[in-house]
């Protein structure tokens, strides 16, 4: 985004806030805007009030992950994508950033594997999530799923039931794709409160510019 189309969105999110106080939309819109140009504090304060609006948004929830997880705050990203479960627990993009940070940077493969098998059984995605699942099975012990049985596996054991912390806007966390820096979404996300949406996969480590992070090689 340029940098005067960038200025005039912020304006007119922050007066939307002004005009609609109550509504965690802008809010939402802001974080990612702020997140976009690189203000990280301004993006986690701008999606904390829009979860403090609209605490059933599971948009906002994963916005809000999105941006604590560039800022290396891995466990309260992780709580983010869990509360953003308990509000929609068929909402896709947050079992498959949870799945990322769990694994990559909180060497949680069992919380890892249980989110990122919901996320194929909801999305039936197929690269590169089947191997990053194949390579946490093994890790964990667990044998290798037959063809078409990764649903079921999925079913019984739901998403962030691993003893971490927490439960239930615009973005997601993949393996190989690079999300939570989308633009200003225009869309209503359908949620008490207005909040937007945004499509795009999630980014790589904290720091790093939106990209593929490389789950551990299988084997050995």
């Amino acid at each position: 985004m340029r940098s005067g189309n960038a200025t005039e969105a912020e304006l007119e999110f922050k007066q939307m806030t002004l005009a609609y106080p109550t509504l965690s939309a802008p809010y939402v819109n802001l974080g990612i805007l702020y997140r976009k140009s690189g203000h990280l504090d301004q993006s986690e304060a701008a999606l904390k009030s829009a979860v403090e609006r609209n605490e059933g948004s599971a948009i906002a929830w994963n916005e809000l992950g999105a941006t604590q997880r560039l800022r290396g705050e891995f466990p309260a990203a992780a709580a983010s994508y869990e509360k953003a479960i308990a509000a929609d627990t068929n909402f896709a993009p947050a079992y498959r950033n949870l799945g990322v940070v769990s694994d990559l940077y909180l060497g949680d493969p069992e919380r890892a594997l249980t989110a990122l098998e919901r996320y194929k059984e909801l999305t039936g995605e197929d690269r590169p999530v089947t191997s990053w699942i194949a390579e946490l099975r093994q890790r964990t012990g667990k044998p290798p799923l037959k063809p078409g049985s990764a649903a079921n596996a999925a079913s019984s054991t739901p998403a962030g039931s691993s003893g971490s912390s927490g439960a239930g806007g615009t973005a997601g966390d993949a393996k190989a794709n690079a999300a939570g820096t989308p633009a200003p979404a225009k869309a209503a996300d359908g949620t008490t409160g207005g909040a937007t949406t945004s499509s795009a996969p999630p980014q790589g480590p904290a720091g790093a510019p939106p990209g593929n992070p490389t789950p551990p090689k299988t084997g050995g």
